[in-house]
Protein backbone atom coordinates (compact mmCIF):
# COMPACT_ATOMS: atom_id res chain seq x y z
CA UNK A 1 0.00 0.00 0.00
CA UNK A 2 1.11 3.62 -0.35
CA UNK A 3 2.91 5.19 2.61
CA UNK A 4 1.07 8.35 1.93
CA UNK A 5 -2.58 6.42 2.10
CA UNK A 6 -1.36 4.62 5.04
CA UNK A 7 -0.61 7.99 6.57
CA UNK A 8 -3.92 8.91 6.03
CA UNK A 9 -5.57 5.84 7.42
CA UNK A 10 -3.66 6.91 10.85
CA UNK A 11 -4.07 10.75 10.68
CA UNK A 12 -6.32 12.13 13.13
CA UNK A 13 -6.10 15.75 13.69
CA UNK A 14 -8.59 15.78 16.87
CA UNK A 15 -6.42 14.06 19.38
CA UNK A 16 -8.92 10.28 19.03
CA UNK A 17 -11.70 8.94 20.53
CA UNK A 18 -12.37 11.25 23.56
CA UNK A 19 -12.11 14.79 21.46
CA UNK A 20 -14.58 13.11 18.89
CA UNK A 21 -16.97 13.26 21.09
CA UNK A 22 -16.79 16.76 22.02
CA UNK A 23 -17.92 17.37 18.19
CA UNK A 24 -21.39 18.36 16.91
CA UNK A 25 -22.98 14.61 15.20
CA UNK A 26 -24.21 14.95 11.84
CA UNK A 27 -25.72 12.41 9.39
CA UNK A 28 -25.84 12.96 5.50
CA UNK A 29 -28.93 11.66 3.87
CA UNK A 30 -29.99 11.30 0.15
CA UNK A 31 -33.67 12.30 0.02
CA UNK A 32 -36.74 11.45 -2.42
CA UNK A 33 -34.67 8.47 -3.53
CA UNK A 34 -33.60 5.17 -2.58
CA UNK A 35 -29.93 5.40 -4.01
CA UNK A 36 -27.20 6.67 -2.93
CA UNK A 37 -25.61 9.75 -4.47
CA UNK A 38 -29.36 10.82 -6.12
CA UNK A 39 -32.23 12.28 -4.56
CA UNK A 40 -31.99 15.96 -2.56
CA UNK A 41 -28.89 15.87 -0.09
CA UNK A 42 -29.61 16.47 3.27
CA UNK A 43 -27.53 17.35 6.79
CA UNK A 44 -29.53 16.39 9.95
CA UNK A 45 -27.52 17.21 13.08
CA UNK A 46 -28.54 15.32 15.55
CA UNK A 47 -28.70 17.56 18.78
CA UNK A 48 -29.11 21.44 18.22
CA UNK A 49 -29.21 21.84 22.05
CA UNK A 50 -27.61 25.21 23.18
CA UNK A 51 -27.29 26.18 19.95
CA UNK A 52 -27.81 29.62 18.41
CA UNK A 53 -29.53 30.64 15.40
CA UNK A 54 -26.41 32.07 14.01
CA UNK A 55 -24.66 29.21 14.48
CA UNK A 56 -26.69 26.96 13.10
CA UNK A 57 -26.96 29.20 9.84
CA UNK A 58 -23.51 29.63 9.92
CA UNK A 59 -23.06 25.58 9.53
CA UNK A 60 -25.79 25.28 6.75
CA UNK A 61 -23.84 27.85 4.92
CA UNK A 62 -20.78 25.68 5.24
CA UNK A 63 -22.39 22.98 4.18
CA UNK A 64 -23.69 24.35 0.66
CA UNK A 65 -26.78 21.87 0.47
CA UNK A 66 -30.25 22.45 -0.23
CA UNK A 67 -31.26 22.25 3.70
CA UNK A 68 -30.09 21.33 7.16
CA UNK A 69 -31.70 20.07 9.69
CA UNK A 70 -31.11 20.00 13.49
CA UNK A 71 -32.87 18.29 15.93
CA UNK A 72 -34.45 19.51 19.29
CA UNK A 73 -36.81 17.98 22.19
CA UNK A 74 -40.43 18.48 21.38
CA UNK A 75 -42.02 21.57 23.21
CA UNK A 76 -45.06 19.65 22.48
CA UNK A 77 -46.67 16.95 21.82
CA UNK A 78 -44.24 15.77 19.14
CA UNK A 79 -41.29 12.85 18.94
CA UNK A 80 -39.17 15.55 18.42
CA UNK A 81 -38.84 19.27 16.73
CA UNK A 82 -36.73 20.41 14.03
CA UNK A 83 -35.30 23.89 12.76
CA UNK A 84 -34.64 24.07 8.79
CA UNK A 85 -32.32 26.26 6.99
CA UNK A 86 -31.52 27.11 3.60
CA UNK A 87 -27.64 28.47 3.36
CA UNK A 88 -29.14 32.21 3.69
CA UNK A 89 -32.67 31.12 5.67
CA UNK A 90 -34.23 29.58 8.54
CA UNK A 91 -37.63 27.98 6.69
CA UNK A 92 -40.79 27.05 9.21
CA UNK A 93 -41.18 24.04 6.80
CA UNK A 94 -39.89 22.14 4.09
CA UNK A 95 -40.59 18.19 2.43
CA UNK A 96 -37.41 16.76 2.08
CA UNK A 97 -36.07 18.15 5.26
CA UNK A 98 -39.35 16.51 7.44
CA UNK A 99 -39.06 13.08 5.56
CA UNK A 100 -35.07 12.80 6.28
CA UNK A 101 -35.20 14.07 10.13
CA UNK A 102 -38.65 11.68 10.70
CA UNK A 103 -36.59 8.48 9.03
CA UNK A 104 -33.91 9.08 11.56
CA UNK A 105 -35.91 10.04 14.72
CA UNK A 106 -37.98 7.04 13.76
CA UNK A 107 -35.06 4.33 13.30
CA UNK A 108 -33.71 6.20 16.67
CA UNK A 109 -36.78 5.27 18.19
CA UNK A 110 -37.83 2.05 16.94
CA UNK A 111 -40.91 3.24 15.50
CA UNK A 112 -42.81 3.41 11.92
CA UNK A 113 -44.42 6.18 12.84
CA UNK A 114 -42.80 9.80 14.16
CA UNK A 115 -44.69 13.36 14.79
CA UNK A 116 -42.35 16.10 14.36
CA UNK A 117 -42.75 19.79 15.19
CA UNK A 118 -41.89 22.31 12.48
CA UNK A 119 -42.11 25.90 12.45
CA UNK A 120 -45.55 25.37 10.23
CA UNK A 121 -46.89 23.03 12.80
CA UNK A 122 -46.58 19.23 13.72
CA UNK A 123 -46.51 16.81 10.79
CA UNK A 124 -46.91 13.59 11.47
CA UNK A 125 -45.00 11.15 9.39
CA UNK A 126 -45.74 7.10 8.41
CA UNK A 127 -43.13 5.01 7.24
CA UNK A 128 -44.29 1.92 5.13
CA UNK A 129 -40.95 0.29 4.97
CA UNK A 130 -37.85 1.19 7.03
CA UNK A 131 -34.54 -0.24 7.58
CA UNK A 132 -31.54 0.25 9.14
CA UNK A 133 -30.36 3.30 6.52
CA UNK A 134 -33.07 3.22 4.51
CA UNK A 135 -36.75 4.09 5.09
CA UNK A 136 -39.77 5.14 2.96
CA UNK A 137 -43.10 6.61 4.12
CA UNK A 138 -45.65 9.81 4.00
CA UNK A 139 -45.86 12.95 5.49
CA UNK A 140 -49.05 14.65 6.25
CA UNK A 141 -47.75 18.66 4.91
CA UNK A 142 -49.66 21.97 6.30
CA UNK A 143 -52.35 23.01 3.95
CA UNK A 144 -51.49 25.64 1.62
CA UNK A 145 -52.76 29.13 1.07
CA UNK A 146 -52.72 30.39 -2.52
CA UNK A 147 -53.72 33.42 -4.76
CA UNK A 148 -53.01 34.74 -7.91
CA UNK A 149 -48.82 35.94 -8.29
CA UNK A 150 -48.66 39.22 -8.42
CA UNK A 151 -45.04 39.51 -10.45
CA UNK A 152 -46.48 36.97 -13.39
CA UNK A 153 -44.69 38.79 -16.36
CA UNK A 154 -41.43 39.45 -14.77
CA UNK A 155 -41.33 35.62 -13.88
CA UNK A 156 -42.32 34.31 -16.83
CA UNK A 157 -39.44 37.12 -18.93
CA UNK A 158 -36.83 35.41 -16.37
CA UNK A 159 -37.79 32.17 -17.83
CA UNK A 160 -38.00 32.51 -20.61
CA UNK A 161 -41.86 31.75 -21.38
CA UNK A 162 -44.35 33.92 -23.26
CA UNK A 163 -47.34 31.84 -21.28
CA UNK A 164 -48.38 29.26 -18.53
CA UNK A 165 -50.46 26.61 -19.72
CA UNK A 166 -52.34 27.27 -15.77
CA UNK A 167 -52.80 29.99 -13.86
CA UNK A 168 -49.64 31.11 -12.56
CA UNK A 169 -50.42 30.77 -8.75
CA UNK A 170 -48.45 31.47 -5.63
CA UNK A 171 -49.36 28.52 -2.64
CA UNK A 172 -47.53 29.24 1.21
CA UNK A 173 -47.82 26.24 3.48
CA UNK A 174 -44.53 27.31 5.13
CA UNK A 175 -42.40 28.21 1.91
CA UNK A 176 -43.72 30.22 -0.93
CA UNK A 177 -44.24 28.68 -4.21
CA UNK A 178 -45.23 29.74 -7.56
CA UNK A 179 -46.18 27.26 -10.30
CA UNK A 180 -45.67 27.58 -14.25
CA UNK A 181 -47.00 24.96 -16.58
CA UNK A 182 -45.24 24.55 -19.73
CA UNK A 183 -46.22 22.72 -22.60
CA UNK A 184 -44.27 19.17 -22.41
CA UNK A 185 -41.45 17.15 -20.61
CA UNK A 186 -38.92 18.58 -23.34
CA UNK A 187 -39.44 21.99 -22.42
CA UNK A 188 -38.81 21.79 -18.89
CA UNK A 189 -35.77 20.47 -19.55
CA UNK A 190 -34.76 22.59 -21.93
CA UNK A 191 -35.28 25.61 -19.42
CA UNK A 192 -32.16 28.11 -18.92
CA UNK A 193 -33.91 30.63 -16.91
CA UNK A 194 -32.49 33.82 -15.61
CA UNK A 195 -30.84 32.75 -12.18
CA UNK A 196 -30.59 36.89 -11.03
CA UNK A 197 -33.74 37.96 -12.22
CA UNK A 198 -35.66 35.44 -10.38
CA UNK A 199 -33.62 35.93 -7.05
CA UNK A 200 -34.84 38.95 -7.67
CA UNK A 201 -38.61 38.02 -7.19
CA UNK A 202 -37.68 37.21 -3.21
CA UNK A 203 -37.71 34.24 -1.01
CA UNK A 204 -39.85 31.77 -3.22
CA UNK A 205 -39.59 28.54 -5.12
CA UNK A 206 -40.14 28.36 -9.15
CA UNK A 207 -41.65 25.60 -10.33
CA UNK A 208 -42.35 24.53 -13.47
CA UNK A 209 -43.97 21.24 -14.43
CA UNK A 210 -45.22 19.23 -17.20
CA UNK A 211 -47.35 15.80 -17.73
CA UNK A 212 -50.36 14.30 -17.80
CA UNK A 213 -52.26 11.10 -16.17
CA UNK A 214 -50.67 11.01 -12.75
CA UNK A 215 -46.92 11.05 -14.22
CA UNK A 216 -45.38 14.80 -13.76
CA UNK A 217 -42.22 16.59 -14.33
CA UNK A 218 -40.57 19.43 -12.36
CA UNK A 219 -37.66 21.56 -12.33
CA UNK A 220 -37.42 24.29 -8.90
CA UNK A 221 -35.48 27.08 -8.86
CA UNK A 222 -35.12 29.19 -6.01
CA UNK A 223 -32.04 30.96 -5.99
CA UNK A 224 -33.87 33.92 -3.49
CA UNK A 225 -33.39 31.35 -0.98
CA UNK A 226 -29.95 30.30 -1.91
CA UNK A 227 -30.45 27.32 -3.92
CA UNK A 228 -30.07 27.79 -7.86
CA UNK A 229 -31.67 24.65 -8.51
CA UNK A 230 -33.17 22.22 -6.00
CA UNK A 231 -33.42 18.55 -7.18
CA UNK A 232 -36.43 17.63 -5.34
CA UNK A 233 -38.74 19.80 -3.47
CA UNK A 234 -41.20 18.18 -0.88
CA UNK A 235 -42.84 21.76 0.01
CA UNK A 236 -43.72 21.86 -3.45
CA UNK A 237 -44.43 18.47 -4.42
CA UNK A 238 -47.82 18.47 -1.83
CA UNK A 239 -49.36 21.95 -3.42
CA UNK A 240 -48.57 21.07 -7.31
CA UNK A 241 -51.13 17.97 -6.71
CA UNK A 242 -53.08 20.69 -5.17
CA UNK A 243 -52.96 22.84 -8.05
CA UNK A 244 -53.78 19.99 -10.39
CA UNK A 245 -56.65 19.46 -8.83
CA UNK A 246 -58.02 22.27 -8.24
CA UNK A 247 -57.91 22.55 -12.32
CA UNK A 248 -59.23 19.59 -13.13
CA UNK A 249 -56.09 18.06 -14.03
CA UNK A 250 -56.19 15.17 -11.89
CA UNK A 251 -58.82 14.08 -9.12
CA UNK A 252 -58.66 14.78 -6.04
CA UNK A 253 -57.35 11.75 -4.66
CA UNK A 254 -55.71 10.67 -7.14
CA UNK A 255 -51.73 10.02 -6.89
CA UNK A 256 -49.20 12.12 -8.47
CA UNK A 257 -45.78 10.72 -9.48
CA UNK A 258 -43.29 13.82 -9.57
CA UNK A 259 -39.75 13.34 -11.34
CA UNK A 260 -37.29 15.92 -10.63
CA UNK A 261 -33.70 16.91 -10.52
CA UNK A 262 -32.22 15.00 -13.70
CA UNK A 263 -30.47 17.80 -15.08
CA UNK A 264 -28.44 18.24 -12.30
CA UNK A 265 -27.29 14.65 -12.15
CA UNK A 266 -29.37 14.06 -8.74
CA UNK A 267 -32.94 12.03 -10.23
CA UNK A 268 -35.54 11.79 -7.90
CA UNK A 269 -38.69 10.95 -7.73
CA UNK A 270 -41.57 12.43 -5.22
CA UNK A 271 -45.37 11.35 -5.03
CA UNK A 272 -48.09 13.33 -3.61
CA UNK A 273 -51.73 13.58 -3.48
CA UNK A 274 -54.45 15.91 -2.27
CA UNK A 275 -57.66 15.11 -0.82
CA UNK A 276 -61.04 16.44 -0.47
CA UNK A 277 -62.61 19.08 -3.29
CA UNK A 278 -62.32 22.18 -4.93
CA UNK A 279 -65.19 23.35 -2.49
CA UNK A 280 -63.26 22.27 1.00
CA UNK A 281 -59.48 20.58 1.10
CA UNK A 282 -58.82 18.28 4.08
CA UNK A 283 -55.26 16.88 3.55
CA UNK A 284 -51.76 17.02 1.46
CA UNK A 285 -49.83 13.58 1.55
CA UNK A 286 -46.44 13.85 0.14
CA UNK A 287 -44.00 10.16 -0.37
CA UNK A 288 -40.54 8.93 -1.06
CA UNK A 289 -37.57 7.23 0.08
CA UNK A 290 -34.68 8.55 2.15
CA UNK A 291 -31.11 6.86 2.83
CA UNK A 292 -28.55 7.59 5.34
CA UNK A 293 -25.41 7.96 3.09
CA UNK A 294 -22.78 9.59 6.05
CA UNK A 295 -21.90 10.62 9.29
CA UNK A 296 -19.09 12.80 10.45
CA UNK A 297 -18.52 15.34 13.16
CA UNK A 298 -18.05 19.47 13.40
CA UNK A 299 -15.62 20.93 15.51
CA UNK A 300 -17.02 24.62 15.58
CA UNK A 301 -16.06 25.62 19.41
Amino acid sequence: MSPAIEALGRFDPFGGPGEAGGGLAYLVLDVFTSTPLEGNQLAVFLDGRGMEAEAMQALARELKLSETVFMLPAEGPGDGRIRIFTPTAELPFAGHPTLGSAAVLAGALGRDRVLLETGAGPVEVDFEERGRREARGWMGQPLPSWEPFGARDELLAALGLEASGLPVEVYCNGPRHVYVELPSREAVAALEPDIGALGRLGELGVSCFAGSEGAFKSRMFAPGLGVAEDPATGSAAGPLAVHLARHGRIAFGQEIKIEQGAEIMRPSLLRARALGSRAHLERVEVGGSAVIVAAGHFWIR
